[in-house]
């Protein structure tokens, strides 16, 4: 739930102690705002896909550039914002692999020089901007970096044990290791670590047009942190677009717009192996409705940086259903999320700590996105931000088939889909014409006959013509 101010301000440089400039006068953000007349705007967050980008193993070469030239191809999927992995200096001390972790950042402001320079970086971002797309960075509060300069300058910043010893992060309920012994953690208990942490988010934003932070285990930082931040942040620019790596209302209740459907996704791939039911679906989109705020937003996903590496694949995880549950995710309000190489039916793990590569061939898993993405972007029944469109259940004979209606503002679409690997036969309470519009195809269905569904099977379907029910559901009737 945010409080969006509508003009630029001036941030009060009593809100931090550290050296930075603050004035939105600085010559390298007034060329940032002449070059570029984007500005995100909450409309975006209604009719918007998200995309994860690993620059590292996005190219061969895993530039910034590289990727800046596939902007336009990411633009096919319907893709608004850009959520772009952590692009800061790594730390080498206890590094792991051969190139380390994005998430163990020796520099808050420093650009990692294996993936180029900041120019580089400002060439990205204009480029996005000048296709309709927001560029949103991970950001990293829970810890750093073991080279990171504050080790050595203000080890009172970090956790330490009862020798005095900074520490990696610990399990709160086992008092261990996470295992994170590449990263250092951060003492919230320190002012003075926060404010800088404030002033290095907003440099960013101030001097590069950031639109937005990804925060990394954001459940790990504590919430008057963030609404301080964001408050802050959003003095300088507004709005800004935050998203929680989190499942947490209060979060959302102190300035993030987005959060991950991180019960959606584990029942789903539960669900994919047949272990869990359509019913176990409605009864935690119950608990969504019941625990989210109305301006709070979901994200869904199949998979991302975490799963692929360290869940599995799509085709381990889903190997012959990953189509039905992509389309879910963009059908359900919120925001579906596309991770780099997902879009090429990437069919390996990706290492984490060293060089790989995605494929860059399109096939119709590229097709069904870029279908699914337009979708988004042009219905308004799939609106999934502060303005959602209707979800409604349509209840079948079959407990393996699930159906609901998205309406908003005269447009419907309905979903169909047989959530299981044997053939279903379900009666459906609407007769009409409709227009698929996965296959572009009409299909005609009459509730006086069976609707046959093969395993995994699913329809986007439009009302040809006229309107199949309204708001208060009433099954039935024929449309000639």
């Amino acid at each position: 739930m945010k409080k969006y101010f509508l003009s630029l301000a001036v941030l009060v440089t009593t809100l931090c102690s550290c050296d930075f400039n603050t004035s939105n006068e600085s010559p390298a953000f007034a060329k940032a705002l002449s070059n570029t007349s984007f500005q995100f705007e909450e409309a975006m967050e209604e009719s918007g896909v998200i995309y994860e980008v690993n620059i590292r193993q996005y190219s061969a070469d895993g530039t910034f550039a590289s990727f800046t030239k596939d902007i336009p191809v990411i633009k096919e999927l319907g893709v608004k914002i850009l959520w772009v992995m952590p692009i800061f200096s790594i730390s080498e001390t206890n590094r792991k692999g051969e190139l380390g972790s994005y998430y163990a950042v020796s520099d808050f402001r420093e650009v990692n020089p294996e993936f180029g320079t900041l120019q580089d970086v400002d060439d990205m971002i204009k480029v996005a901007h000048e296709h309709g797309i927001a560029v949103v960075l991970d950001w990293v509060p829970n810890h750093t970096g073991w080279d990171h300069t504050w080790i050595t300058k203000y080890p009172e910043w970090y956790t330490q044990n009862d020798k005095g010893e900074i520490v990696d992060p610990i399990d709160p309920a086992t008092g261990k290791s996470w295992g994170w012994t590449d990263v250092a953690d951060l003492n919230y208990d320190n002012q003075a670590m926060r404010d800088e942490m404030i002033a290095d988010l907003l440099y960013w934003v101030q001097e590069h047009d950031i639109d937005g932070f990804r925060m990394d285990v954001a459940h790990k930082v504590p919430v008057p942190f963030f609404k301080k931040a964001i408050d802050s942040l959003e003095q300088i620019k507004s709005p800004l677009f935050m998203l929680a790596e989190a499942e947490q209302e209060d979060l959302m209740a102190n300035g993030f717009d987005m959060h991950y459907a991180w019960q959606m996704h584990h029942l789903l791939n539960e669900i994919a192996k047949e272990e869990k039911s359509v019913e176990d679906f409605w009864t935690l989109l119950a608990q969504y409705d019941q625990t989210l705020a109305q301006d709070d937003m979901n994200m869904y996903f199949v998979t991302n940086h975490d799963e692929n590496s360290w869940a599995g694949t799509l085709g381990e995880r889903m190997p012959d259903n990953k189509e039905i549950f992509t389309t879910l995710t963009y059908m359900l309000p919120g925001m579906p999320l596309v991770y780099s190489g997902q879009e090429y039916d990437l069919d390996k793990r990706l290492a984490f700590f060293e060089k790989d590569s995605i494929p860059k061939e399109r096939g119709d898993y590229f097709e069904l996105l870029a279908t699914l993405g337009a979708l988004k972007n042009n219905n308004t029944a799939l609106h999934g931000g502060k303005e959602k469109a209707s979800l409604i259940k349509i209840d079948l004979s079959h407990p393996a088939v699930m159906s609901f209606g998205r309406e908003k503002e005269a447009e419907q679409l309905v979903f169909i889909g047989n959530f299981s690997s044997k053939t279903v036969k379900t009666t459906y309470p609407y007769s009409g014409t409709f227009t698929d519009m996965v296959n572009d195809k009409e299909v005609l269905i009459s509730s006086n006959d069976g609707f046959v569904l093969e395993p995994w099977e699913f329809y986007i379907l439009e009302p040809v013509n006229t309107l199949i029910f309204d708001t208060r559901i009433v099954p039935d009737v024929a449309h000639e």
